[in-house]
């Protein structure tokens, strides 16, 4: 399988998957036939190039990463926007790793829903435009044949949606619930140390954990927008991030952290998904007290976990990062193995 790869952003997601690509052309080849050529890169900060011959991607990634832009390529064309490299470019696999917006999910929705239009393949980490357009995006992929796979959009390069193509192919899931959201997890573990709430955040903000302003993380909107995707991917549900019941971590006291430790247990914010016997499908964001010998109790600081509650093999647990440059980078490089192992 050659992929001929345009990507749209490439900030440190992007060059993440790059530095990967990079660091394993040769075994992708020997071992998954994967080879590939870069042959657009469109980012709003440092610029487009587009070349059929393929774009240096070393060069791209030193100049980016040393704050400079990439304009100064070599490349046939330059100085065009998203949505025109997608159309232009001839590229067969869009990487879209553009900004997160889980109001109405642009730009990111128009990037996919543009390529995968024109039956090109798509690979996201975008969150955003899967869960609030999960079911029409993949209608249009089916219709039109390219694939879409957006395994970094629940927890970064940690596995969920391509284990059930692999070793949990043979089971049903009845319900899901885990930590999905490293910045709130970081914030109650520290708490946990007997830390107030204000103090942990405004260290999480200082070390790039949190933004300034936290509101997406610590009332819950991230996870929110990552259970949608779960029970609509599992269950076929058309839950919008909005519909999610919710509530996030920030009334949660330090009394009651140290209190739940006494008690044998530990304060998390899950995220969970289930289908109900009547058929409904439900998806959930809380603090939620477990006790010590729940595998979710123990996972702290930025690690991230889910739990898969299943027919063949009861609960099975998957804990991994959350986030990261690398670890990122490498759901897109997952994504593009499970592209070609669909088309072979």
């Amino acid at each position: 399988m050659r992929f001929e790869i345009a990507f749209i952003g490439f900030g440190t997601v992007g060059r993440g998957f790059a530095d990967l690509l990079l660091e394993k052309r040769e075994y992708l080849k020997k071992a998954f036939g994967i080879d590939w050529k870069v042959v657009a890169i469109s980012d709003i900060r440092a610029g487009s190039v587009m070349d059929s011959n393929g774009v240096d991607l070393a060069e791209a990634v030193r100049l980016t990463d040393s704050g400079k832009g990439i304009e100064g390529i070599p490349g046939e064309r330059k100085g065009l926007d998203a949505l025109e490299t997608i159309r232009e470019s001839g590229a067969n696999l869009v990487v879209e790793v553009t900004w997160t917006n889980i109001k109405d999910g642009e730009p990111g929705y128009s990037h996919i829903k543009t390529a995968l239009e024109m039956g090109k393949h798509v690979a996201t980490t975008n969150k955003g435009p899967i869960a609030l357009h999960y079911k029409e995006l993949m209608r249009i992929s089916s219709e039109k044949g390219g694939k879409l796979r957006f395994e970094g959009a629940v927890l970064s390069g940690t596995p969920v949606f391509n284990l059930f193509e692999g070793p949990l192919a043979g089971c049903s899931v009845a319900s899901i619930r885990g930590i999905v959201n490293g910045t709130t997890n970081l914030i109650l573990s520290e708490m946990g140390k007997g830390r107030t709430y204000s103090e942990v955040l405004r260290e999480a903000q200082r070390m790039g954990y949190a933004e300034a302003d936290p509101t997406m993380d610590v009332e819950g909107w991230d996870a929110a927008a990552k259970a949608a995707i779960l029970a609509n991917h599992f269950f076929g549900a058309d839950i919008k991030p909005s519909a999610v019941a919710r509530k996030g971590i920030s009334g949660i006291t330090l009394e009651e952290v140290m209190d739940a430790i006494k008690k044998g247990g530990r304060i998390k914010l899950l995220a969970r998904a289930w289908k109900e016997d009547r058929g409904d499908v439900v998806a959930e964001v809380s603090p939620t007290w477990l006790p010590e010998s729940d595998p979710l109790a123990s996972i702290g600081g930025v690690t991230n976990a889910l739990t898969f509650s299943t027919d063949a093999l009861g609960e099975v647990t998957i804990v991994g990062l959350g986030a990261g440059r690398r670890a990122t980078g490498y759901a897109l490089l997952a994504d593009m193995i499970s592209i070609a192992r669909s088309l072979a």
